[in-house]
């Protein structure tokens, strides 16, 4: 039988694999799970298999040592926090080692800045090995300072690159997978901002953006904003503050929140020379007849002017259908946009990314049959297709004129000619890097690095 080690209620533990040469733990058998600090968590495939990155600071309030770690990917789960917070969190499985005893444990990844300890050991790891005696503390004893400091202090490692933040809202995303792994291996110094994880301190002498657990995050030379759709205002917001600390947002907040706005970019693209097919838009139900006519008639789109995605777009066929839509649509007091539906298109766009004033790729979009929406996330296929110069000098004038540095630019072939759809400001990477093979995502980093100057 294997004889169990007593322990205090907080000790200090390792985990040499990761490189964690000294933690303090809080011994928890009142929680199932044991979890470990960890920030700039990233989702990454080695090998065939599912890993996961991770960076940690092992002592509490010292954001300057930091250990670089990975480890395979067990698992990924629910955890419901002391505080009654769920979260999803990623589970890795290290040997970890408490005094002299050596054994191997699951650990959940979380941010734990605001937490007591960098370490949670939970009874699942202690079944069978650990005896708590709450009452004591370090009965295994505490590493010294000079002990540290032979384990972290290395002095401070040379600046690698340009330090930039992907503020965003899903680490696991292809997209924002790419951008990570495009930045460091072009050797900049990539974290991964979790929108929902940043607050602003509004100040006239020391405005600040803080980071969960109180880091401040003021250091960065730029800014890369992902902003999902219902995240817009305060997606926005945080770009802003960023602008106003001097740090360069590779699309600004301005750009962005126009670039959402349905019904103003149309305008502003009209006011720039750029052909859109004929759109309509109005307030009042009774208006709808005199609408449909203004767009030519059924068959027609109705949109939704906060849907992305494809979702929210819809295409009635007949005069009928067109007028059951918008007086439902507006049943729910939407904003909604009336627009020709361009027949010969045969449900297909085009998608050309634009990235610094210069179309960088071109794939065609193909609505599944029946379907006349080409989106990729709805299904559609992507193809790569040669853009014409004129196609690509209205995607260029475009973004240009949303002040959009990175965009994707939908456009449609027409009779008339081609027509602009839609501007999108956090266009997504997967369907056009699979479909071309060309790294997209560096060529959003080679973007900031041309701003800055700076050279590998």
């Amino acid at each position: 039988m294997l004889e169990k080690v007593i322990v205090g209620s907080e000790e200090w533990c390792s985990f040499p694999q990761l490189g964690i040469h000294a933690i303090k733990a809080r011994v928890d058998s009142g929680a199932k799970t044991s979890a470990l600090h960890a920030v700039n968590i990233v989702p990454f495939e080695k090998e065939g298999e599912n890993w996961v990155k991770f960076d940690i600071n092992p002592i509490q309030k010292n954001i300057k040592t930091v250990i670089h770690c990975q480890a395979p990917l067990v698992d990924k789960r629910v955890v419901k926090s002391s505080s009654g917070f769920r979260e999803q969190r990623y589970v890795i499985r290290a040997e970890t080692q408490v005094g002299e005893t050596r054994w191997e444990v699951e650990l959940t990844l979380t941010n734990r800045d605001s937490m007591g300890f960098r370490m949670l050991l939970g009874r699942e790891a202690m079944s069978g090995r650990i005896l708590v005696d709450p009452e004591q503390k370090y009965v295994l004893g505490q590493p010294t300072r000079e002990k540290l400091h032979e384990y972290y202090d290395k002095g401070e490692e040379p600046k690698r690159g340009l330090r930039i933040g992907l503020l965003a809202s899903n680490p696991s995303l292809y997209s924002n997978k790419r951008i990570m792994e495009a930045g460091e291996q072009r050797g900049h110094e990539m974290h991964f901002l979790s929108l929902k994880d940043c607050y602003m301190k509004l100040d006239a002498n020391t405005p600040e953006i803080h980071y969960r657990g109180g880091r401040v995050l003021n250091d960065f030379d730029a800014v890369i904003p992902r902003i999902r759709p219902s995240m817009t205002f305060y997606g926005c917001a945080l770009t802003r503050h960023f602008e106003a600390l001097k740090v360069f947002c590779l699309n600004s907040s301005m750009a962005i929140s126009q670039s959402r706005d349905k019904l103003y970019s149309l305008q502003l693209l009209l006011n720039n020379g750029v052909d859109i097919p004929t759109t309509g838009f109005a307030n009042s139900p009774l208006d709808t007849n005199e609408l449909i006519k203004m767009v030519g008639g059924s068959p027609l789109i109705v949109k939704l002017l906060e849907g992305t995605q494809g979702k929210g777009v819809v295409l009635a066929e007949t005069k009928k259908a067109a007028e059951s839509v918008i007086n439902a649509f507006k049943s729910l007091n939407a904003n909604i946009l009336v627009q020709e539906f361009i027949k010969e298109a045969n449900g297909k766009d085009l998608r050309l990314f634009v990235i610094d004033g210069k179309v960088v790729a071109t794939i065609q979009r193909e609505a599944l049959p029946g379907e006349f929406r080409a989106n990729i996330h709805l299904g559609g296929t992507a193809s790569v297709i040669r853009a014409t110069p004129d196609e690509k000098r209205i995607a260029v004038k475009a973004a240009k004129a949303m002040n959009l540095k990175v965009a994707g630019v939908d456009i449609i072939r027409s009779d008339k000619g081609p027509l602009l759809l839609e501007v999108n400001s956090s266009p997504g990477l997967e369907g056009i890097e699979g479909a071309t093979n060309k790294d997209i995502a560096g060529e959003m980093i080679k973007a900031i690095e041309k701003n800055f100057k700076y050279k590998l």
